[in-house]
């Protein structure tokens, strides 16, 4: 049996919630900051440098903080979930292998995934690590955490540069999917070419035996 470990944005979780909140937190128009989020990532930077681009200076960590305290902080709710995460985790897991969710998001996120009772082995993030995609350390702690040769561990993402290329480094398998602005903008460049499965739904995993 195999290890599954999933990434959370766009590959579990919808972003929109995400990056409309933080438009509304700073008076930005919904539309401009999805279209610069998508600039920015055909540029291969950091997503949330179409913030500092719009509100150049701006400290996240501050801003973060400031909405946490003002109610109006981040949220993971079912309606984020895309629709074939819970039959797929469900199935993999009915089928014997060990399901873990393991992405770069805050502690916070963290909490909320874990208040979804997701049928899941365990959940944890870069905020409770300490480390983060596609550092190495990252997949260092995943295999501690799994418990399991890195050889057995599947690691699914939606961005071939923060998930496929340092998962195999790390001696993991990689499965890309095609899902969300990452996964449809790099489906065809050879770092997405080097995962082991290439898929468009998270069903397709539970046709992967050990």
């Amino acid at each position: 049996m195999l290890t599954f470990a999933f990434d959370v944005g766009e590959t579990i979780v919808r972003d929109d919630r995400y990056w409309a909140s933080w438009a509304d937190w700073l008076g930005l128009s919904r539309h401009t900051v999805s279209a610069l989020v998508g600039a920015v990532v055909a540029q291969g930077r950091d997503n949330a440098d179409a913030l500092r681009l719009l509100v150049p200076g701006v400290d996240l960590d501050a801003e973060y903080a400031a909405r946490e305290a003002a109610g109006r902080g981040e949220r993971i709710e079912e309606e984020d979930l895309y629709p074939d995460v819970r039959p797929a985790l469900a199935a993999l897991r009915a089928a014997g292998h060990r399901v873990l969710i393991a992405g770069n998001q805050t502690a916070r996120a963290g909490e909320l995934l874990r208040s979804l009772d997701l049928p899941v082995d365990g959940i944890a993030t870069s905020g409770e690590w300490g480390v983060a995609k596609p550092g190495p350390a990252f997949f260092t702690r995943l295999i501690q955490y799994a418990e399991t040769p890195p050889e057995r561990i599947v690691y699914v993402g939606d961005h071939p540069a923060n998930d496929v290329t340092p998962a195999k480094a790390a001696g993991l398998r990689a499965a890309h999917i095609r899902r969300g602005p990452w996964g449809h903008l790099w489906a065809e460049h050879p770092v997405a070419a080097a995962a082991d499965w290439r898929i468009s739904t998270l069903t397709e995993l539970t046709t992967i035996s050990g």
